[in-house]
Order: C-alpha cells, then structure tokens, then sequence
C-alpha cells in the first residue's frame, strides 16, 4: 500500500470515527436528560435535535429510541413496529437509543443501551454482550463466512440463555454495510431512512448479486460468504424475558493478509467498551 494510499484511507477512517463518536455523545446526552414520563417519540426527537445543532442534515435512518420489554422487540412482527411510540419511561425501565446520523458524507449507525436506574438483569445483558464482540472479531479475521458467524452469535447466546432480538430486523439481520456519501445540506427520508442511503444499499445489492456477496449480514444463503472489505454496522442484540440490550459499531474489514489488519473496530473508546474496561478494574 503506498503512502499515498494509506493517507486517504486513514483520513476517510478518521470521518467515520469523528461521527460515530459524535453519535454516541449524543446518545449519552440524551440518555442523561431522560425522566419517568418521557415517551419514546420524545426521545427520538431529543436525539434529532442534538444532533442537528450540530450539523448533521442527512441520515441513514432517523432516530429510534425503545422503551421497556420494546427494547426486547416484544411482540413486533411488522417494520412499523420498530418506530417511536408513545410509550412512557418509568424507573427502573431499561431503553435503547438508536441513530444514524451522515455528516460530511460519513455514516454512523449506533445503539446505546440504558436503564432509568438500578437493573441487574439489564447490567448482565450489558457485561455478555462483550463476548459478542470478541467473538465477531475473532471468527471475521478467521475468514469465516457471514452466515457461519452469525450461527455461532446465535449459539453463543444459546449458551447464555439468552434470545436473539436481531432477528426481527427485516432478514433478521446483525449487520450490513455502510459507506459514504456526498455531503448535501438537506436528504428527504422514506419509512425514516435517507433516500441517498437506500439507493446505496440497493446498488451495492445488485453489485453483490453479481459478484456473490451481500451488503446484509443474515442468517440466510445469500450471506454464506466470506467478509467483503469495507465498514459494516454490527449489532448483536440480547433478549431475556422483555429486557433487551445491544451495542451498535462500525467493524471495518480489509483485504489484509495481516490477521490484525484484516478486521479491527473503528473505535474502542466507547461507551460500552469504557464500562467492560470499568469493570475490569473493580
């Protein structure tokens, strides 16, 4: 790789680091200011604002935030069910703020799991999610195929006693890809997602199909290959009785014969991460 080369790409790694950090100092901000009787709608609209006081115009996807035994996707069964709702927050209810924000033409995907104070249950989910983490790391820089990885998330929370809730994303998805943009000042969004994001996924769909790869991670065929380089969203998500919790990060993969350098998370100085390291020291 020449100088050259690496200096684009460590700039272009620096945006998508710059705004996914971004994306979480807004979640922990608006985690900061929620209060018994806030409804999920208020808190997505809390998320919007933050965020567009600090320039961002363009989105992924707009501002989610789900309340109680919703963080578990309980009872969902159609994409609808997924946006805000006027469910209200109470003490002691565990909730998960989820936004992906373009600015500058990079994207961020996050999901910041909480709770309106003490949970164990919720603490558990938080502290098992790190061997989600590892694992993906681990069996991506293996060369595993997309689908194999997902059936060894899905046994590893087996072994845990826990629920997959990623399955009810739309294919039931952990992960998908996400890439740049041209920076505009205004995206219209459809069903809450950018019109400029969608075309990408879908172009990159039809590349895929072509060449035998998926933007979508899944547990299905059409994700029974190896990683294909680039930045993928990844958010395995734990359920357990109508408490749910996940994390949401940018895995970048490369064409690296190095096994380091092949995969790595964009970020570890996350809120997540901090709290498992926090942990480490008590």
């Amino acid at each position: 790789m020449t100088s050259a080369v690496l200096s684009e790409r460590t700039a272009e790694l620096r945006g998508f680091r710059e705004v996914q950090r971004l994306a979480y100092e807004c979640a922990e901000a608006v985690a900061a200011q929620l209060r018994p009787g806030v409804t999920e709608r208020e808190a997505a609209r809390m998320q919007r604002r933050w965020l567009h006081g600090r320039g961002v115009r363009d989105w992924f996807h707009l501002p989610f935030a789900w309340f109680g035994d919703r963080t578990a996707f309980a009872g969902f069964r159609i994409p609808l069910q997924f946006f805000p709702t006027d469910r209200r927050l109470e003490a002691g209810m565990p909730f998960i703020l989820d936004m992906a924000p373009i600015h500058n033409g990079f994207t961020a995907d996050i999901g910041y799991s909480g709770c309106l104070g003490p949970h164990p249950l919720h603490d558990r989910l938080l502290g098992d999610l790190r061997a989600h983490r590892e694992l993906i790391l681990r069996e991506v820089r293996e060369r595993r195929s997309l689908r194999e990885v997902y059936e060894d998330v899905d046994g590893l929370m087996v072994r845990q006693g826990y629920a997959n809730r990623h399955r009810a994303y739309p294919f039931g998805v952990i992960a998908h890809k996400v890439d740049r943009v041209g920076p505009r000042r205004w995206t219209p969004t459809l069903f809450g997602f950018g019109t400029r994001s969608l075309k990408g996924l879908a172009s990159d769909a039809l590349r895929g199909h072509r060449e035998g790869w998926s933007p979508l991670w899944s547990p299905y065929r059409f994700s029974d290959h190896p990683p294909q380089p680039g930045l993928w969203a990844v958010e395995p998500h734990l359920g357990f009785r109508g408490t749910g919790a996940k994390f949401e990060e940018i895995l970048v993969v490369t064409d690296s014969k190095d096994p380091e350098q092949s995969a790595f998370w964009l970020d570890d100085d996350l809120p997540h991460v901090r709290r498992w390291t926090e942990e480490e020291t008590v």
